[in-house]
């Protein structure tokens, strides 16, 4: 096998004992990889090359050569490890890339760029920037998120995505704009026609229990973090990917021109990009002995044994169609499933000195035949090219941002990003690693192909992006949030407080329940409880919580930045069987629909300062609880007039000229129906509106029991 003369090694390992040794490796694997990056571009031979798009959603090259620079220097300033800028305009505009965005969402910005001699000037310097901040950065083992040297690494393996993400763009270039070099050699291996390509079959896999999450010792990017059970079901996958001889079967039978294979999406991209076959397929699909295959620069014989390079849509397409041919659940892998075939093979990462992949760039630099590398009974389950799943990214249980970089992985949790797992030939350090976890909108185009797997599993695909309206996410973060300035959780403090007053527990109502926290907590103790508020959209976050999925909202830290946080239900305790006895409703605590005496526990949390009419609700009290129910009142008593007229408030006033307190007003309403069991007592509760701005309030808790 005829490899590449790049050696772009591989990450070095966060741990050692040796701290010069480990300065050494790092600053070899800095050289590397601004060496291999910089030869990527001597593909380039005309000026057009470096300042046209090569496709509308992203920008044209010059910018990424550029911006992989710029995010040293603005990271290194940003984390305190740098003082002064090197070019504050190349700084600026090479700073920020683009998601990759609906294929029609067209960004016809304009730039005035520097030109490709500029910017090489400015790399030099970077260059030369870098290596005297690794040369005498403090150095401690093993490499943590807070040291200097995480910066760095995160400054290499940013470079080394977009070493593959440009080479996928110069690889949609016109083919006059660049020129094959010799350290970049295209596999000289393949089949000629498709009767010469291998065959391919499904293997039965057993299923299992599986933790997702880095384990590895190496760089690694947020949404690796964190830990994941899963239960893998029996399934069985395709020993090889789907070559471009098995994929032509779908494009001959009219897969391009038939609806019946498309989702709404992909029929949308399709119709828009006008797609009749593989983008980097060149010809009339009608002719296909007159085919070739667009590699990285050049345009060669069609190779039937390799793999088909497709974005998700289409990989999607092709498994709907061959369900229907073999009347089997054919679909695409789900991570889980993928790491279950990774197991398979050994190690975290590709060895060095003997490859056991197309990867890493120790095979070539274009795809190879899928049934060259053997992995046990698989073929390229690592390698060759990236391997679409039917996964929407999200973190892991525990997942939290890098502060240097919190926009990594949390703009892609949005259930539009699917997972690519694998690598393909030119995934080098954290893309090569078996933890390595990326994700891109399902039209987006890689060196990305796809196996299918027959397989009962479904995917649920959520849209559940970061929750940023102001008040869902304070109140959230109010309610699920950790202790803040040493104040333990309000809701669950005050549901600990009852629980000992109550004799019965068969159902709690839980009135202006917002986003369920107490609602929750009540549901430890009680067979059964209902959560209502006024607030549909509180009621809808409480709902999605009890999908048992995670729930991201974001809260203001400093101006416009803000923190990224998570959230599930067991995160705190709650079992499955617990929040199923949990049942929300949208509704007025003023007006319910309710005429029985039913509950054993009315929990009434900050509510009556909010309501229009709080002593109508009062009222209402004993057609809720049954003789002997508990009522639990709290509130910091703060009566505003955008909520509750003033001539309805029940204390903070004078009525002739005497001090009426809520508290005495309650003794007043509810000593007819009710008996205090205890004395009222104060309960502080924390409301976080920035990193150093907290709402500190004191609450006043009063039980009461129906006569």
């Amino acid at each position: 096998m005829k490899t590449s003369p790049l050696h772009p090694a591989f990450t070095p390992s966060l741990s050692g004992t040796d701290p010069e040794l480990k300065r050494r490796e790092i600053l070899d694997y800095f050289q590397a990889t601004w060496h291999t990056y910089e030869q990527l571009f001597t593909c380039l031979v005309d000026e057009k090359a470096w300042t046209t798009k090569a496709i509308p959603l992203r920008h044209p090259l010059i910018f990424y050569y550029g911006h992989t620079a710029t995010f040293f220097i603005n990271k290194l300033i940003a984390g305190g490890y740098l003082k002064d800028r090197i070019d504050e305009r190349i700084e600026a505009i090479m700073a920020i890339g683009v998601d990759e965005m609906s294929w029609d969402d067209l960004n016809d910005d304009h730039y005035d760029w520097p030109t490709p001699a500029a910017v090489q000037h400015y790399r030099d310097r970077v260059r030369q920037q870098v290596i005297e901040v690794i040369t005498h950065l403090p150095l401690t083992l093993p490499i943590k998120w807070s040291d200097p040297a995480w910066a760095i690494l995160m400054g290499i393996e940013h470079e080394r995505i977009h070493l593959e993400t440009s080479s996928v763009l110069i690889r949609q270039l016109p083919i006059s704009w660049v020129r094959p070099q010799p350290m970049w050699p295209v596999c000289p291996l393949f089949a000629t026609g498709q009767e010469n390509a291998p065959s391919n079959r499904l293997i039965p896999q057993a299923g299992g229990s599986l933790t997702l999450g880095k384990k590895d010792d190496y760089y690694g990017w947020d949404n690796e973090y964190g830990r994941q059970q899963c239960h893998v079901s029996p399934f069985s996958a395709s020993q090889m990917l789907v070559s471009h001889a098995e994929y032509y079967e779908f494009v001959k039978e009219g897969g391009y021109q038939n609806t019946q294979w498309w989702d709404e999406e992909g029929w949308g991209w399709k119709t828009y990009a006008q797609a009749d076959k593989p983008t980097f397929w060149v010809g009339d699909i009608s002719h296909p002995d007159h085919l070739k295959l667009r590699v990285l620069a050049e345009e060669i014989p069609f190779p039937w044994d390799w793999p088909a390079e497709v974005n998700q849509l289409e990989a999607a397409a092709f498994c709907r169609w061959k369900s229907v041919k073999t009347g089997k659940s054919i679909q695409l892998p789900s991570e889980s499933e993928w790491a279950w075939l990774r197991e398979q093979v050994a190690g975290d990462h590709p060895d060095w000195q003997t490859p056991i992949g197309n990867i890493n760039l120790q095979g070539w630099a274009s795809s190879c035949p899928v049934d060259h590398f053997a992995q046990g009974k698989f073929f390229d389950i690592v390698g060759n090219v990236w391997q679409w799943t039917t996964t929407p990214i999200k973190g892991y249980h525990g997942f939290d941002v890098h502060p240097l970089y919190d926009d990594f992985s949390t703009p892609t949790f949005d259930g539009k990003h699917n997972l690519i797992k694998g690598g393909s030939w030119i995934s080098t350090g954290n893309e090569a690693l078996k933890a390595a976890r990326y994700a891109f909108r399902r039209h987006f185009f890689q060196h990305a192909g796809f196996r299918y797997v027959e397989s009962t599993h479904q995917e649920t695909m959520l849209t559940n992006p970061y929750e940023t309206d102001t008040m869902v996410a304070q109140y959230l973060d109010f309610q699920y949030g950790g202790s803040l300035l040493s104040v333990e959780n309000y809701a669950k403090a005050l549901v600990e407080k009852v629980i000992p007053l109550c004799s019965e527990t068969t159902h709690a109502l839980d009135l202006g329940c917002a986003t369920g926290r107490a609602s929750f907590e009540l549901s430890r103790y009680f067979d059964q409880v209902t959560g209502i508020d006024y607030s549909a959209r509180f009621i809808d976050v409480a709902l999605q919580l009890m999908t048992g999925e995670d729930f991201r909202y974001a809260v203001p830290t400093e101006g416009e930045l803000v923190d990224y946080c998570q959230i599930r239900l067991s995160d705190i305790g709650i079992t499955s069987e617990q929040w199923q006895n949990v049942n929300f409703q949208q509704g007025d605590a003023c007006n319910l629909k309710m005429t029985h005496a039913e509950y054993d526990l009315v929990f009434a949390s900050n509510l009556i300062d909010r309501l229009r009419e709080p002593q109508r609700f009062l009222t209402s009290l004993t057609t809720l609880l049954k003789s002997g129910g508990v009522l639990m009142l709290s509130s910091p008593y703060t009566w505003l007039e955008e909520y509750t007229p003033k001539e309805n408030w029940l204390g903070g006033i004078r009525e002739n000229g005497e001090v009426v307190t809520t508290y005495h007003t309650l003794q007043r309403l509810l000593r007819d129906d009710f008996e205090e069991i205890q004395p009222p007592e104060d309960v502080p509760f924390v409301i976080r509106e920035t990193a150093r701005k907290h709402q500190y309030t004191l609450a006043q808790a009063s039980f009461w029991r129906r006569k």
